[in-house]
Formats: structure tokens, C-alpha cells, sequence
């Protein structure tokens, strides 16, 4: 398979050509059907329940602070595993080799360092965002900008996780794509707006039995009817060179070893330093003890799990090389590797069954209820009660979560719907090309400043941020061509985030060094400050929220 041309075709083409000839050959079976169907009744009946629960903003976007660790854990793993890791893994390592699981093999070091490190300084007040941070920091420019980078980083995931929990459906059904991915997501969107963080947490729990339960199924098929078994899978896939994580050169033009290490480095502090979804489950855990728990039963659960799909994907390209299908040499001249995985299941797999594959995929997909009640927090505390609509009443407030929960949705559909005609290698792949270049604005670098130094104020973290989202624009015009060549650096899109994160803190911290003044006070706030009150019984914002004793 690997010696296949991949050549560019038009929309129409790519939307019609594989995918419409995919659904010819796959007939519409009512046990997979009713299993779907079956499941996602579920989830909206649990939408239903806790949403007679949801009378304060408290309930709905932390769930009042009293989750135990083991289901925030849960939930966190669920978050992790979305229709990327479901359908975009093993199309990954089918058309190429192992490369793209480098990054999330850092998971488990980022994740000490925040048990140790992160976790107390989100956890040392009543924070609702992990943005309320950067305003008692650095104060509130810096608040909105943390807020406004997430959200967008947030559509772009909401947009993808969407697109790509359609294409089975897709095929199931042989509608258009298009209305697939309105349908879902309208599914998907309905449980999340009506019952807030706690609707979420306990769904995530659910999910995550469901959608280990659909991923196992596939490779034991897929073992019992190759001839040589699960022996066979891996000598020909190391024969075929599928196990290959990459050059070990330090190119910056190509997805090599090194470049995928440090992107994870990166890419995981940012998760477990900046992203609401991750900092919204340290917050609603109930006591720092369980929140560290969480993070922990996450890693560990995370990673096999990853593995586990990269080894689907080599699996697959085993198989069809014993068994060859012109299916599939129509899906990758039309670029749609994510679309090999959701054939093999419903072209190959028992009714029923197959049913029940797709409905872990949909558990992989609801981690779309994370993202979508992270950005109505994010837009109700750090931008409609911080700066449009300040000192009005909680129940002001719950609406307005619930309002901006409904545009979320409304963002992910249009997104989807985009991903859907933009032409790509896979979306793994586009995926980590739009999320460095918005990750790339530094705002992971400015949460370190803020942890890790006592110089940096308002004045040199804001200039630095400025400087560096004129590289950001400027790396980004280089590593898609759209600048002369006489003016370009050769760099890949993957590095954008480690080079501008980088820039962020090394200019951020030298600027400090030759301006005058100390930053405000800084109890608790910093690594080198954070001890200084430990006996204090709490800590008052600017904002009247007073810290927890709980801890």
C-alpha cells in the first residue's frame, strides 16, 4: 500500500468518488442500527436527568467541586480518546508508520509535573477558569487573550472530532456528509447544553467502558482471520518498515523523531497548563488528593490506549494486503485515510457487533461535551462576566453558559463542515498543522513565566507576547509557501508552537531583565512564592472569590 500514488482531486471528486463507492458496498444492517440508536438514547436520557440538577453556574460548570478522582480520571481518559485517536490513528499509521504517536508518548512526564506542579496553583483558590490565573498574574489583557486563544483552538478540535465521527455514519447510511455531521452534531451538542460539567463527567464514564469494550473488537477479528495471526501482523509490518517512528535528524522541515518529542513536550504542557478542559476537572474534583488521582489514572489509561490504535492501523494494512479491496485503493487515491477503519468495520464485521464498534466510536466522540461546556465557561467568566456583562446575578449567568454552549455547537457543525472539503493527508496530520500554528501564539509560554519566575510583569510578558504573534503569523506563511522564497525559512507547520512557545519565554524573561520594578505581589502565584502562604486560610481575588480550605 505504501508504494500507492495519493494524488489531489477536487472536492466533488474526494466527497464522491472513494467514499460514495464505499457505500455501495456497505448495506444498511438494523441490529447496528438499533444498537446506535440504543445507545444515544442513553446518553440524552442522563442529559435529561441532570439537567432537573442544574440551578447555578457552580453546578453547571464545575459541578459544585465534588467529584472523586476516579471519575474526573475517567472523564479525562474519555476527553483524550476522541474519533482522532479512533479513526485518524489508524489511518495514520496505515498510510505511513508510527511517527505521529511520538508526542503522546511524553503524556506520562507531563503529567508528573502536574500532579507536583500544576495542579496546586489552579487548585489554591475557587477559580472557575484556568484564565483567572493570568488576570492575578499579569492582569486582565492577558486573561482575555488566554481566553480568546482557547476558544479558538477549541473550534478547531470541536470542527475535527465531528468530521470525523460522520464518516462511519456516513457510510452506514449513504447520506451526505454534510448532513451527517448537522445531525450528530445536533445529537452530540443536546445532553452537554442541558446538563452542564456533571452531565459530562458521568457520560465520560460511561464512554470510557463503551469505547474500550468497540476498539478491542476489531484487532481480535482481524487476528482470527489472518493466516499467520497476531505473528503475522507483526513481521510483515516490520518488514514493511510500519513501525517506524520517524528519522532521528534534527529537520526542521520534517516529522522526525526529535521534532515529535519536543512537540509532545510541548503540546502536553500546554494541555495540562493552559487548556480549560484538563484545568475544569482539577477544579471540579473534590479535594487536591483526587485531582492528583485523576490526572494519574488519565496517563496511565491514555497511553496503551493510543498504542493500541496505532497497532490497529498497522494491523489493517496487513490485512489488506492478504486480502486485498479496491475500496481501498479508491480511498487513498482520493486522500481519505480516516475512512479505512469505518469500512473495515461495517464492510467487514458482524451485524451487531459492527454496531457496537461504532458505538464506542460515538463514546470516543461525545469528548465533543468537554470542549463544547469548556468554551461556555471559558466565554461566560472570562469574557461576558469579566468584561460584557459584569455584576449581574447567577442566574444571568447560567443562561448565558447555556446560550454560549449552543454557539459551541453551532461552531463545531460550521467547522466540520469545512474540514470536511479542505483536502488532506490525514487528519492527524491537519490537525497538528492548525493546532501549532494556534498554539503558536505562546500562551503556554506565559503560563510558565508566570509559574516559573518572579521578574516578568505585565509590561515585558505582553511585549514578548506581541513579538511573538508577529513570528507566529510569519512561520505559518513560511511552512504553507505564501512568501517569496528570497524571505521564507524552511520549516514544518509541527514546529511553529515549540519555536514561538520558546521565543515567548526567552524574550518574555530579558525584557524583564532591563525593566524596572518588581510585578505586584506575588503570594501564591509563583513556584518561589507559592509557600509563602501555606498557612494563610485563603486567598481574595480582585474579583471577591475566596479561596478554598478544602484542601
Amino acid at each position: 500500500m505504501t508504494g500507492l500514488p495519493i494524488a489531489r482531486t477536487t472536492k466533488d471528486a474526494r466527497l464522491t468518488s472513494g467514499c460514495m463507492a464505499m457505500i455501495g458496498e456497505v448495506t444498511l444492517r438494523f441490529l447496528d442500527v438499533g444498537t446506535i440508536v440504543a445507545y444515544l438514547l442513553v446518553m440524552a436520557a442522563i442529559g435529561v436527568y441532570f439537567a432537573r440538577k442544574k440551578k447555578t453556574t457552580e453546578g453547571y460548570f464545575v459541578g459544585n467541586r465534588a467529584f472523586p478522582g476516579w471519575a474526573v480520571g475517567l472523564s479525562m481518559f474519555a476527553t483524550s480518546i476522541s474519533s482522532v485517536t479512533f479513526l485518524a490513528f489508524p489511518g495514520a499509521a496505515f498510510i505511513l508508520d508510527w511517527r505521529q504517536i511520538v508526542q503522546n508518548l511524553t503524556l506520562p512526564l507531563i503529567a508528573v509535573l502536574a500532579i507536583l506542579l500544576f495542579i496546586p496553583f489552579f487548585r489554591r483558590g475557587r477559580a472557575t477558569s484556568a484564565y483567572e490565573y493570568l488576570e492575578e498574574r499579569f492582569g486582565p489583557l492577558l486573561r482575555l487573550y488566554g481566553a480568546i486563544n482557547f476558544i479558538i483552538l477549541q473550534f478547531v478540535r470541536l470542527g475535527t472530532v465531528l468530521y470525523l465521527v460522520s464518516i462511519p455514519v456516513q457510510i452506514l447510511t449513504g447520506t451526505s456528509i454534510i448532513w451527517v455531521i448537522v445531525i450528530v452534531g445536533l445529537v452530540v451538542s443536546f445532553y452537554t447544553i442541558l446538563g452542564g460539567l456533571e452531565a459530562v463527567i458521568w457520560i465520560d464514564v460511561i464512554q470510557a467502558i463503551v469505547l474500550i469494550t468497540g476498539a478491542v473488537l476489531p484487532l481480535f477479528f482481524i487476528v482470527f482471520e489472518l493466516p499467520g495471526g497476531l505473528a503475522q501482523i507483526v513481521h510483515d509490518g516490520m518488514e514493511q518498515h510500519k513501525f517506524g517512528l520517524g528519522p532521528m535528524s534534527w529537520d526542521l522541515a520534517e516529522r522526525t523523531f526529535p521534532v515529535m518529542v519536543l512537540i509532545g513536550l510541548l503540546n502536553w504542557t500546554t494541555e495540562y497548563t493552559t487548556n480549560q478542559n484538563v484545568i475544569q476537572r482539577y477544579l471540579a474534583a473534590s479535594s487536591m488528593r483526587e485531582a492528583r488521582k485523576a490526572t494519574a489514572i488519565c496517563a496511565v489509561m491514555s497511553l496503551p490506549i493510543w498504542v493500541f490504535f496505532f497497532f490497529v492501523g498497522t494491523s489493517l494494512f496487513v490485512y489488506y494486503q492478504v486480502f486485498p479491496d479496491p475500496q481501498i485503493t479508491r480511498i487513498l487515491a482520493d486522500r481519505q485515510t480516516d475512512y479505512i477503519f469505518p469500512y473495515f468495520i461495517l464492510s467487514r464485521m458482524p451485524a451487531g457487533v459492527a454496531g457496537l464498534v461504532i458505538a464506542g466510536l460515538l463514546a470516543a466522540t461525545m469528548s465533543l461535551d468537554s470542549s463544547i461546556n469548556s468554551v461556555a465557561t471559558v466565554s461566560t467568566v472570562d469574557i461576558i462576566k469579566r468584561h460584557i456583562c459584569p455584576d449581574r446575578d447567577d442566574a444571568f449567568y447560567l443562561r448565558m453558559g447555556k446560550i454560549t454552549s449552543m454557539g459551541a455547537a453551532a461552531a463545531m457543525i460550521a467547522g466540520a463542515i469545512v474540514i470536511a472539503r479542505l483536502p488532506k493527508e490525514s487528519m492527524v496530520d491537519l490537525g497538528l498543522k492548525i493546532a501549532q500554528i494556534v498554539f503558536g501564539g505562546g500562551l503556554m509560554g506565559i503560563f510558565l513565566l508566570g509559574f516559573l519566575t518572579t521578574r516578568v510583569n505585565y509590561v515585558s510578558a505582553s511585549v514578548a507576547l506581541v513579538l511573538t504573534l508577529l513570528l507566529d503569523v510569519y512561520l505559518a506563511l513560511c511552512s504553507f509557501n505564501q512568501l517569496p522564497e528570497c524571505i521564507s525559512v524552511r520549516v514544518h507547520a509541527y514546529w511553529i508552537g515549540v519555536i514561538a512557545n520558546g521565543f515567548v519565554i526567552v524574550f518574555g524573561y530579558a525584557i524583564s531583565l532591563v525593566t524596572r520594578g518588581r510585578p505586584k505581589p506575588l503570594d501564591r502565584l509563583t513556584i518561589w512564592t507559592m509557600k509563602d502562604q501555606r498557612c494563610a486560610s485563603g486567598l481574595v481575588s480582585q474579583h471577591g472569590s475566596h479561596a478554598s480550605s478544602t484542601d
